[in-house]
């Protein structure tokens, strides 16, 4: 049971550094747009 939670906890926290992950791409990409333009 115990590293079942554990397992879980890992997959959130995946998701969660997906996300950032992410967020920071399309970040970089309007920065690169607007510097091309």
């Amino acid at each position: 049971m115990a590293k079942e939670q554990n397992a879980v906890k890992n997959d959130k926290k995946k998701a969660e550094k997906t996300l950032k992950e992410k967020r920071a791409e399309k970040k970089t990409k309007k920065a690169s747009k607007s510097k091309s333009e």
